[in-house]
């Protein structure tokens, strides 16, 4: 299968300025409509594609806002699409999994997937999760008729010893040297990084990523932490700055 007959006029003729844009990857074709009418429903504009091959030259061409993958897929799978995705792109991204697919949902989150969720699963779950991810990821840009914005004032980057992080723009080094984040990932890293030394339980760190509300297991913390370790460990391998406190949560150090 390749991308839907569905044709890009179709799917985003409707666009209007500000509306966000969702690619659902998923080769059940049921699962595609459902969503696609969901999101709709909701303001946003889809995109469908039936398999990772398909999805992948768009998702790097044309990049919506944020994807959903589903992780089983012909040709090129979920894990497969995201690995690519991950060379030179951090766009957002949801894993839709099984539930007997938990070491998959580990895998997902350390490659660097925002989120997963498995199967099957509430529309108002996932409509939820990609609210809270879009919040956080940018704000809405501002339309012609919208009243203009008051001036900021000039926007502060968070320094932790050899950390930098630039909110406004996503940006993180240690040392100078870049570390790219995912939303999440650089979310959690915040609010850690926001009070060194204090320790921050699963649920504070997540909370912090995730505004809404909503529901997330101590399993997906755990997996974006080692992936957030791994990352800074890339570029300076004696890093540890993020540490473990057994049964209470973790810490950041700036010393």
């Amino acid at each position: 299968m390749t991308e839907l007959t569905t044709s890009d006029a179709e799917t985003n003729a409707g666009t209007t300025a500000g509306q966000r844009v969702i690619a659902l990857v998923d080769d059940d074709r049921n699962i595609l409509t459902t969503l696609s009418i969901a999101l709709q429903a909701e303001g946003y504009a889809t995109r469908l594609y039936s398999d990772g091959e398909a999805a992948l030259d768009a998702l790097l061409h044309n990049p919506p806002d944020l994807a959903v993958f589903d992780i089983k897929m012909p040709r090129m799978n979920g894990m497969e699409l995201l690995q690519k995705l991950r060379e030179t792109s951090q766009l957002p991204v949801i894993f839709l999994t099984s539930k007997d697919e938990e070491e998959d949902e580990e895998a997902g989150l350390a490659m660097g997937a925002d989120d997963y969720i498995a199967k099957p699963f509430s529309q108002r779950l996932l409509l939820a999760r990609i609210r809270a991810i879009l919040r956080r990821a940018a704000p809405l840009p501002v339309s012609e008729d919208d009243p203009v914005p008051m001036p900021k004032a000039e926007h502060e980057v968070i320094t932790r010893g050899r950390l930098a992080m630039d909110p406004a723009r996503h940006q993180v080094t240690w040392d100078g040297r870049a570390v790219s984040l995912t939303v999440t990932e650089f979310l959690i890293l915040e609010a850690l990084a926001a009070r060194p030394g204090v320790i921050k339980s699963r649920n504070q760190l997540m909370d912090a990523a995730y505004p809404d509300d909503v529901f997330v297991d101590d399993r997906t913390v755990d997996s974006h932490i080692k992936r957030l370790r791994r990352k800074f460990r890339a570029v300076d391998s004696d890093f540890t700055a993020i540490e473990t406190l057994y049964g209470a949560g973790y810490s950041f150090s700036d010393g």
